[in-house]
């Protein structure tokens, strides 16, 4: 009799060390097909900062995009904007720091981590309109700076998706960027 109880236990035991060890193989093949596929949903859910590749590449579009606006006939050192055409002019020295602090905006805005902080604070945190009101920059004048952008991200061979968000970040603000323009 105590051979059989010994006999059926040992079966038991048999059965569920082998029911567990058939286990073991289909949670490692489970795990290592969800790691071998790609996270669609991780994937949709980069940021704009990360698609466009991260604060090298968006400090080489702003140093791209900031030396052609200074150039640029309509809001550069040839502008008939008289606050335009002296910041161009007199203002360079200042233009490393400028061209940092575009870049800390930019990241921010696309969903960096890096986090802008205004020398002239407007009425949001990521709000331009004290930075520009003394520049008072026309509306047509602030499209033509978006025009820049779009040919500096042309240049660094941004995808048109990115490009189009970048833009509208950019256009979100004109409202704010040409608070100081008084029309005539």
């Amino acid at each position: 009799m105590k051979e059989a109880i010994v006999m059926k236990n040992s079966s038991a035991v048999s059965l569920l060390v082998a029911l567990s060890l058939a286990a073991v193989p289909a949670a490692f093949v489970d795990r290592a097909e969800a790691q071998a596929k790609p996270d669609t949903a991780k994937i949709a859910e980069k940021s704009l900062y990360e698609r466009i590749g991260g604060v090298f590449a968006i400090a080489a579009v702003v140093d791209h995009f900031s030396d052609a606006v200074v150039r640029n006939p309509v809001v550069g050192k040839a502008s008939k904007n008289p606050a335009l055409k002296e910041w161009h002019t007199k203002n360079l020295g200042r233009l490393p720091g400028l061209k940092f602090m575009r870049t800390l905006w930019v990241c921010e805005v696309t969903g960096g981590p890096f986090q802008f902080s205004a020398t002239h604070p407007g009425s949001t945190h990521l709000g331009l309109e004290e930075a520009h009101r003394d520049l008072r920059i026309s509306p047509e004048e602030f499209d033509e700076v978006a025009a820049e952008l779009g040919r500096s991200l042309d240049f660094a061979k941004v995808p048109a998706r990115e490009k189009g968000e970048v833009l509208a970040a950019f256009a979100a603000h004109k409202n704010e960027v040409t608070a100081g323009y008084k029309t005539k």
